[in-house]
C-alpha cells in the first residue's frame, strides 16, 4: 500500500492509497427514535443547541457546556390490551457542566433545560411528556489546570463564570479540549442504507406510521448481510391503547413483516432476505412487545448518551468506529463532536474525488489548535491519487470548524 506522510503546520498527515475494499460481508445496528439510548443522544444535544442559541443571542458567544453525560432512567407503566398508562415517571438525569453568568447576568440554566426536555418528550413521546421526573445535576466547576500561585486568579477558573466573552480563550484561539480522535468513512453500501432506511420508515414519520396508529417508535435492527443474503433481527413495538387483542397484535406483526418484505425487494433486488421479528415474543403467553408509549423507556429500561448510532446514523463493527458520544458536546471546541462530524464529510469528499472508499481519522491532543490535529490519517482504495489535491482537501476542510460550529448550533447537521 503507498504511503504519503508530511507536516503542515502542526499536523502530521498520513495518506494512504490503494486499500483494499471492504469486504462485503457487513454487520450493522441502528436503533430508531424511540430507543432509550437514541432519546438520551438526542435530548442531549437539543440541550445544547438550545443553551448555546440562548448565549449566542444574549452574549454573542457560545458559552461554555456540555449535557453529553446525561441519561434516562426508566419509568413503570401497565399494559393491557386497548389501554395503559404510566405508573411511575421517566428520570431524566441532567448531568454536565453550564457557566450559570456571563459578567454579572444570570443564564436561567434550569429553566432553559426544563423547557428542552418537556417539549422534547412532548414531540417524541408524548405519553410521558406528563410523567417526567427532572434531575438537575450541573455545576460550573473548572476543568483540571488552575493552580494557585498567589492572590491572583486563574484564568482556567473563569471558563464557567467569565466576566465577560473575552475571558473565553477560544475567542483568541480554538483550541482541542481532549485527546481524542473522530473517525468517518464513505460511502455505505446497499445494506446499511437499507437498514438505515427500514429503522426510520418504522420509528419516524412516514407513510406507514402515519396509516397505522399502533406502530411505536423504540425500533431496533441488527443485520448481516454477505453481499447477496440478508438476515435481519427486528424489533417494532406495538401501542397498546391500539391493540384490542393478541389476535390484533399477531396480524400488524404480519404487516409490520410484510412491509419488511415489500421494502427489501425494492432496495435489494435479486437478494433475498430473511427477518425475525419481535423475538423474544411468546405469544401464547401474552408476552409481547406491547407498550403503552412506543419505547421501553416507559418500563424500566435506561438511556445514556453515547451507546446508540454513531455520528453517521450507524453502529458497524466491522468498519472503523470510535467510542465517543458526540451529542451534548460543545460545539466550539469539543473535538469529540467536532472531529467526528469533520471526518464523516471528509470521507464523503474524498470519496467523490476517488471514486473508492475513503476513510479518515483526525486525532487531536488536547491544547493543540482545533484546526491542526496531532495526526490525520486518510486511507484510500484508489490507486491513483493525486496526492497534493487530496491534501488540499484536508486542510479545506481543517478550515472550516467556525461554520461547522454555526451549523451545530443551528440545526443544521444531524447527529446520530
Amino acid at each position: 500500500m503507498p504511503r504519503t506522510s508530511t507536516t503542515i503546520d502542526n499536523s502530521h498527515i498520513v495518506i494512504d492509497t490503494g486499500m483494499a475494499q471492504p469486504d462485503a460481508t457487513t454487520i450493522v445496528e441502528r436503533k430508531g427514535l424511540g430507543h432509550p439510548d437514541t432519546l438520551a443522544d438526542h435530548l442531549a444535544e437539543r440541550l445544547s443547541r438550545a443553551y448555546s442559541r440562548y448565549t449566542v443571542q444574549h452574549f454573542g458567544a457560545v458559552l461554555h457546556h456540555n449535557f453529553d453525560k446525561l441519561a434516562l432512567l426508566g419509568g413503570a407503566s401497565e399494559v393491557r390490551y386497548g389501554a395503559g398508562r404510566m405508573t411511575s415517571p421517566v428520570r431524566v438525569l441532567v448531568n454536565g457542566r453550564a457557566a450559570p453568568l456571563c459578567g454579572g447576568e444570570p443564564i436561567p440554566v434550569e429553566d432553559i433545560v426544563e423547557a428542552e426536555v418537556r417539549a422534547f418528550f412532548a414531540e417524541r413521546l408524548p405519553e410521558v411528556s406528563g410523567h417526567l421526573d427532572i434531575v438537575f445535576n450541573i455545576t460550573s466547576n473548572s476543568s483540571p489546570g488552575a493552580v494557585l500561585t498567589g492572590d491572583g486568579v486563574p484564568d482556567r477558573t473563569r471558563w464557567f463564570n467569565p466576566r465577560s466573552v473575552e475571558d473565553l480563550r477560544e475567542r483568541r484561539v480554538r483550541l482541542s479540549n481532549d485527546t481524542s480522535l473522530g473517525t468517518g468513512w464513505a460511502p455505505e453500501n446497499l445494506f446499511e442504507s437499507f437498514v438505515r432506511e427500514l429503522v426510520d420508515h418504522f420509528s419516524g414519520k412516514s407513510e406507514f406510521t402515519l396509516a397505522h396508529a399502533w406502530c411505536g417508535s423504540d425500533v431496533k435492527l441488527m443485520g448481516y448481510w454477505d453481499g447477496a443474503q440478508a438476515d435481519i433481527v427486528l424489533c417494532v413495538p406495538q401501542k397498546s391503547r391500539h391493540v384490542a387483542s393478541r389476535a390484533e397484535y399477531v396480524r400488524n406483526a404480519e404487516t409490520v413483516l410484510a412491509e419488511c418484505h415489500r421494502l427489501a425487494g425494492l432496495r435489494l433486488p435479486g437478494s433475498e432476505a430473511r427477518f425475525r421479528l419481535n423475538a423474544r415474543d411468546v405469544p401464547e403467553k401474552d408476552e409481547l412487545y406491547l407498550t403503552y408509549t412506543g419505547s421501553s423507556i416507559e418500563s424500566g429500561d435506561e438511556g445514556v448518551v453515547g451507546r446508540g448510532n454513531r455520528v453517521n446514523g450507524l453502529i458497524t463493527p466491522l468498519r472503523p468506529m470510535n467510542l465517543e458520544g458526540a451529542n451534548g458536546k460543545n460545539p466550539v471546541y469539543h473535538v469529540g463532536k467536532l472531529y467526528n462530524v469533520a471526518a464523516q464529510r471528509l470521507a464523503i469528499r474524498l470519496h467523490e474525488a476517488t471514486e473508492g472508499h475513503a476513510e479518515v481519522h483526525l486525532v487531536s491532543t488536547t491544547g493543540q489548535r482545533l484546526d491542526q490535529p496531532w495526526r490525520v490519517l486518510v486511507r484510500l482504495s484508489s490507486p491513483d491519487v493525486e496526492v497534493d489535491k487530496v491534501q488540499a482537501v484536508v486542510t479545506e476542510a481543517l478550515g472550516e470548524f467556525p461554520a461547522l460550529t454555526d451549523e451545530l448550533v443551528s440545526d443544521g447537521i444531524v447527529l446520530s
